[in-house]
């Protein structure tokens, strides 16, 4: 069950060190394959927790993804040292530089002593198979940052609502001081250099659950061209649910996903909008 991916941040965070566990083996148990991490989800206590959830696992069976917060080449390095002990493997298979603001945060790990140069470094000496960069905050600088660099990956928020009202394509602009979307934006110029895409913020840190069909949001954004959608799972059920969902996937036609964006998006994106500039992923 690639195409789903087990969200390990704040909604893992949220149960107890049993109940995690419990929540991991159960969505490994299902099939879920792609478990997605960050140093900065508790300051490591997320990595410690995959780590504790794979041990006994066969490796090859699965995709770990982390994620590093620090801007310099030094910090960056220090920190990912750290997660590979952490998560107690010798090599992950995804790598990002973390949640990518704007124009100035882009410069910083594009500095001499940037991250950037650390996150080369990292797959040239196989530390990590892929790399790659996530973003929810400025679509503009996440595509700027694509189009420039050689990422193999990017992780980014794809979800109905943030995909209509925007000022591409004809689209209308609802607030000029607000970010365009994403799919309309930075998704085109990631499919344009062949790199993989992950969908995130699915349902707006549950800001669109009860506005949509918990079905309906998953399969809008794994109907876009992405290879998986990470899903925070704050409750065992929905581990279970949302299984069930990317297994029975029918894919959104065109004309189903800009009637659900153009709806959800008149009402809630410019707030979303506002809330993912300044959300933290802790």
């Amino acid at each position: 069950m690639t195409s789903v991916a087990f969200g390990c941040g704040s909604r893992l965070l949220s149960y107890s060190e049993e109940d995690g566990q419990k929540a991991l083996h159960r969505g490994m148990e299902l099939g879920i394959r792609y478990l997605d991490t960050a140093y900065s989800y508790g300051n490591g206590k997320s990595e410690e927790r995959v780590g504790r959830a794979i041990q006994g696992k066969n490796r090859k069976e699965l995709w770990i993804a982390t994620k590093i917060p620090d801007r310099t080449y030094d910090g960056f390095m220090r920190l990912f040292e750290g997660s590979l002990k952490r998560v107690g493997v010798d090599q992950f298979d995804l790598v990002h530089i973390h949640s990518l603001l704007k124009a100035d945060d882009l410069a910083a790990a594009e500095a001499a002593d940037g991250c950037l140069k650390a996150l080369y470094k990292i797959r040239e000496q196989k530390m990590t198979r892929f790399i790659g960069v996530t973003s929810h905050t400025d679509p503009e600088t996440l595509a700027t940052a694509l189009s420039r660099h050689d990422f193999d990956c990017t992780q980014m928020a794809l979800n109905g609502a943030l995909a209509g009202m925007t000022n591409g394509k004809g689209g209308m602009i609802m607030n000029p001081d607000l970010p365009t979307s994403f799919e309309e934006t930075a998704l085109p110029v990631a499919l344009k250099k062949k790199m993989g895409v992950i969908a995130m913020k699915i349902f707006a840190q549950e800001r669109l659950v009860g506005k949509a069909k918990i079905a309906d949001l998953i399969r809008y954004s794994l109907s876009l061209p992405v290879g998986a959608a990470v899903l925070g799972m704050p409750k065992f059920e929905y581990i279970d649910e949302n299984v069930a969902v990317a297994k029975a996937f029918a894919k959104m036609s065109k004309p189903e996903m800009k009637d659900m964006s153009g709806k959800l998006s008149k009402q809630y994106k410019a707030g979303l909008d506002r809330f993912f500039e300044n959300h933290v992923d802790a």
